[in-house]
């Protein structure tokens, strides 16, 4: 999940902090007004992070599960929905100088961007977890991974959660490689984002891995506004509605297979 907190944003919490207090960052009108008054929710996302926000390779065309939700947001408001691709690293930036009304793009809650932005109440929950062979029934908890040799990129925090168990860890460069590894017996398992494991899951079909223990460890995923802006009250209600009338969960099941916008 998108956890990182850049220097980007750093560099802009002095003008997010002032934003706030021009009333909803506006200004005049509110955001809600504006985007009302435009007809149009502009949403910045990455564009390159499937499968939440990606291009198909196929048609070309924008989609993924945030790219659905986005969508299905602006719907409930009243308004169509335009896309701003843009790079992880410039996106809080993007939103802090009003190129778009909110990120929809995985941004992860936390303490520092509580204190930033604008949060709605979740619309996905993640939990880290362990995969291994699906024939291996020797890791039913975070535990059982001392000893054992797992594959985890070097710079993300399941290095660390394996590590703190006792696990020797392989680094590979993502998730794809670690499921490679694992397939050939090098390792005995990764640990990960449930998101990442099903998303490889439902994309492939492959059962020869499998979710074998939770860490323990759950994050919930927000879309972002500006410190103070209406548009979060809003989105919370249409986010609500969309849990409600079953709509989260229609667009969790087709990217994922199970219901990822409720805690299991």
């Amino acid at each position: 999940m998108r956890t990182r907190f850049t220097l980007a944003a750093l560099f802009t919490a002095v003008a997010v902090l002032l934003s706030a207090c021009g009333g909803g960052g506006s200004g005049g009108d509110s955001d809600l007004a504006q985007v009302k008054d435009a007809g149009v929710l502009k949403v910045g996302t990455e564009g390159t992070y499937s499968p939440f926000s990606y291009h198909d390779p196929q048609s070309n065309k924008l989609v993924g599960y945030d790219v659905e939700v986005a969508a299905a947001v602006a719907k409930k408001l009243g308004v169509k929905v335009e896309y701003v691709e843009t790079p992880w690293d410039s996106i809080f930036a993007g939103l802090t100088s009003k190129r778009f009304d909110a990120i929809i793009n995985q941004v992860t809650k936390n303490p520092e961007r509580e204190g930033l932005y604008g949060l709605s109440t979740p619309y996905t929950i993640s939990e880290g977890v362990i995969a291994t062979r699906a024939n291996d029934s020797s890791v039913t908890s975070l535990a059982d991974l001392k000893g054992k040799k797992t594959a985890q990129s070097l710079t993300s925090n399941w290095a660390k959660v394996a590590k703190d168990a006792g696990a020797q860890v392989e680094g590979v460069e993502g998730f794809t490689q670690a499921v490679t590894l694992l397939k050939q017996k090098r390792v005995d398992a990764t640990v990960n984002d449930n998101l990442a494991v099903l998303d490889y899951q439902k994309s492939t079909g492959d059962s020869s891995i499998k979710i074998a223990a939770k860490t323990g460890e759950t994050s919930q995923q927000v879309v972002a506004t500006r410190k103070g802006s209406d548009l979060v009250a809003a989105i919370d209600k249409a986010l609500a509605d969309l849990s409600a009338d079953g709509t989260l969960t229609k667009i969790s099941q087709k990217y994922f297979g199970t219901d990822v916008s409720k805690k299991a």
